[in-house]
């Protein structure tokens, strides 16, 4: 590798990353109830960290490899900052943490434990511990003589010392292991004055001691926390009789055993009850980490909903994109022109509805679809399987080595197998990684190819809280080439060549080396050279050389890079032309979109892979040009925003320092908050409501529309009258005879109207002299009308 610059390590960099993550649960301006979600994640981040990342390193460090990494630093060298950078982050954490607990405290919100409890809460707890808790705790004795027992990976443990006050001198060990799949990890108390109390079950099972253990004549008992993290590392069987299914779950079954490479334990733990642990677990010093009274703050992420409305974000209502009308062929309009989704902005109902008609279409023949990750209960996969009972052909490529998501892809691999789709298990040697579904439609002229290219997974419930983008596509630049890679899915020895997809690992990292040599050449030309990514990560070495060679040469270079980034910004003849920035928020930043000036003839594409070696290597992934310029100024418009974000980016550093980018321009600029609000405006449909608010189904229809992305224009007829033109136009746009609208069952109806012979005009002038006569909630857009009863009618006149 020629012309190496210094980097910045990945680990190193992750961490940083994390660090980011824990600014959002510091900040004073996120609601108090998410603040408290990123002490979660932030935890969770961190478990998934030592599960993988420091499972290697140590790895490295036991094997006695002492090659230098990127950021030019030993194994040995590198465990050693991880550990302590993570020892600061935990500090830190504790610190953000009693901090929340303190303003949770100022909105009478209380976190107690077991000394706090007052008498009426202890007939609670003790009656929530025999009938709830109880039955789901298993206390285990310990003893020099017996084996330790195993403990499972990422749960939390309570290491209890038993002894007599008395004699302190004789005492015992034991453990038991905090219930977390079968019940939540807090209690929630009865109010009392206006307060709210919420409790760990930790303290509930400290506070229950003699409970436990009553067979015993102890009467002191401490208790304290400790937690194992396991190498998550997945080793397969190369036993040729077993099928790759059955070599995954054998897998799967060692990692849950796998080498504990991390021990989290309460720092007030005694040194007797720490050291006989240590000696019976044989656990390396090294790993240990000291830490507060509680573990799993990952917990917090779903920490009880009894907060206020202002102590959470405000809900940002997915948009229908206003192309999409509910009942419309979705088949149709592509023919006509190229969809874009912009997640979680918009809504994911639009691909399940794609998914949907497809299933029934009968001249649909044959349904592809890649899977890496999918909801629990996953409609992706329902729409699948209906469409396979309709009599389709479906091939779904999963991807059985998705990381934490291999059981769960094992047993839909299983199920939709079962249901007789055709299961391509992944490619040897390469993970699937990229996010493509293909539609096969029998049309005048022959068979027609669909698309659907994304950033994303298909996943209804990450598609809530993660941005992405995705383009719906009948175009057969690209969905010809998307059947093509179903077509080696099926055939691995099919390998075909692509004009307009870029796919890895084939072709992806050559053709983004040539368009970055492209705006070095423009720029040594006298031209502008610029370009715009944005990822999630960048740390492949050969990509981060040339991004170097380009800033060099002039090219103006803008990153937007959530997590991992190995580039040093700051160095001479770099720094003039890289400006680099993480955006951090209540969304994860997940697209990918990569934007090349070319001369002034812009080309942006949608990717699925970031610029690690793994994605540019090892791993099937696709990138899309974007042909339609109404949609190229939609990821423009992002990318636009996101740059000016002053609220929410950091600038990436060469010091990692994670300082906001507080860019001296007029007003606030939040990027998440601003495109949702650039995507409404393009998308959203207004329509107006003849709403009566002491009506429970004039109230619903209203819900109906706030929450369904619909503006809603409020007209107040009780209050504020309405006109005989206005009902002329009503029983025009719906169709309806003015005596339609009347309600019947109304006194003044029955005592006044009811059997007389009255005209239509005579009707509409009585309904505007006697509004409440009028049936409710009637919703007009455009040029159609609808009695929204129920509210779901209102989809009719979309």
């Amino acid at each position: 590798m020629k012309n190496i610059e210094p980097f910045i390590n990945r680990e190193i960099s992750w961490l940083s990353f994390n660090a980011r993550v824990l600014q959002e649960a510091e900040d004073p301006s996120v609601p108090l109830f998410e603040r408290i979600r990123f002490v979660g994640i932030f935890s969770n981040n961190l478990d998934e960290f030592f599960r993988v990342r420091v499972a290697s390193v140590r790895r490295m460090v036991d094997f006695g490899n002492d090659e230098s990494l990127i950021g030019n630093i030993k194994p040995d060298e590198l465990h050693e900052k991880i550990m302590e950078t993570v020892v600061g982050h935990q500090k830190r954490s504790q610190e953000v943490f009693r901090k929340i607990i303190k303003e949770l405290n100022q909105e009478n919100i209380f976190m107690i434990d077991e000394t706090d409890l007052e008498p009426e809460q202890i007939v609670f707890i003790k009656n929530f511990f025999k009938e709830k808790l109880l039955p789901n705790l298993i206390p285990i004795m310990l003893s020099k003589e017996s084996k330790f027992p195993y403990l499972r990976d990422r749960s939390v443990y309570l290491a209890i010392k038993l002894s007599m006050k008395e004699r302190p001198e004789k005492f015992a060990y034991a453990l038991v292991r905090v219930p977390d799949l079968s019940m939540s990890r807090f209690v929630v108390l009865p109010e009392k004055d206006g307060k709210k109390f919420v409790m760990l079950l930790d303290d509930v099972i400290r506070y229950s001691m003699p409970d436990i253990f009553p067979l015993f004549n102890y009467n002191h008992f401490e208790a304290y926390t400790i937690k194992v993290t396991r190498d998550a590392e997945l080793d397969i069987d190369d036993d040729i009789s077993k099928s790759f299914v059955e070599k995954m779950e054998a897998g799967l079954k060692k990692r849950k055993v796998g080498t504990p490479v991390r021990l989290l334990y309460d720092k007030e733990i005694p040194d007797d009850l720490l050291s006989f642990i240590n000696k019976k677990m044989k656990l390396d010093p090294d790993n240990q980490i000291p830490g507060g009274k509680y573990h799993n703050h990952k917990d917090f992420m779903n920490f009880p909903e009894i907060g206020q409305a202002d102590h959470y974000y405000k809900k940002l209502t997915p948009i229908r994109h206003k192309e999409l009308k509910q009942h419309e062929s979705i088949l149709k309009k592509l023919r006509k022109k190229d969809i874009m989704l912009h997640y979680p902005y918009q809504s994911f109902s639009h691909f399940l509805d794609l998914l949907r008609e497809a299933a029934i279409d009968p001249k649909v023949k044959e349904i592809g679809i890649t899977i890496y990750r999918v909801a629990g209960n996953s409609r992706v996969v329902n729409a699948l399987l209906n469409a396979i009972r309709n009599g389709k052909k479906v091939t779904v490529v999963i991807e059985l080595q998705a990381r934490f998501d291999e059981e769960a892809n094992i047993f839909w691999s299983n199920k939709l197998q079962d249901e007789g789709a055709h299961v391509v298990n992944g490619v040897p040697g390469l993970k699937v990684h990229s996010k493509l579904a293909w539609i096969k439609r029998k049309e005048k002229n022959g068979y027609r190819n669909y698309a659907y290219v994304g950033t994303g997974n298909f996943h209804e419930g990450t598609a809530k809280v993660y941005g992405d983008d995705g383009l719906l596509t009948a175009d057969p630049r690209i969905a010809d080439e998307v059947a093509q890679l179903f077509s080696f899915f099926k055939h691995n020895y099919r390998i075909s060549k692509y004009n307009h997809l870029v796919i890895s690992p084939f072709a992806m990292r050559n053709f983004f080396v040539d368009m970055i040599d492209n705006e070095i050449a423009i720029t040594k030309s006298g031209k502008r050279g610029f370009m715009v990514l944005k990822m999630n990560s960048l740390i492949d070495p050969n990509m981060m050389n040339k991004l170097y060679d380009a800033a060099k040469a002039g090219v103006k270079i803008r990153l937007i890079v959530r997590g991992i980034f190995g580039l040093k910004t700051e160095l001479e003849g770099v720094s003039e032309n890289i400006e680099a920035i993480s955006i951090v928020d209540k969304y994860l930043e997940h697209s990918r979109i990569f934007l090349f000036g070319n001369g002034g003839d812009e080309k942006i594409f949608i990717s699925s892979a970031d610029w690690m070696p793994r994605n540019l290597n090892r791993r099937i992934e696709v990138a899309c040009p974007i042909y339609n310029e109404d949609l190229k100024n939609e990821l423009r418009e992002m990318l636009k925003i996101q740059l000016r974000d002053n609220t929410k980016s950091r600038i990436l550093d060469n010091e990692l320092s994670n300082n906001y980018s507080r860019q001296h321009m007029e007003g606030r600029i939040r990027a998440q908050e601003d495109y949702y609000q650039y995507i409404k405006e393009k998308h959203l449909v207004a329509m107006k409501i003849y709403h009566n608010p002491r009506c429970s189904k004039s109230r619903a229809g209203l819900k109906y529309l706030e929450e369904n992305g619909y503006k809603a224009d409020i007209k107040t007829y009780m209050k504020d009258g309405i006109t005989p033109d206005e009902i002329r136009k009503i029983t025009q746009k719906s169709g309806m005879a003015p005596i339609d609208l009347v309600r019947k069952h109304e006194e003044l109806y029955k005592t006044k109207y009811k059997d007389k012979e009255i005209s239509d005009e005579e009707w509409i002038t009585i309904l505007s002299e006697n509004p409440r006569l009028l049936q409710r909630p009637i919703v007009i857009n455009g040029k159609k009308a609808i009695l929204a009863q129920p509210p779901e009618q209102i989809e009719r006149i979309r």
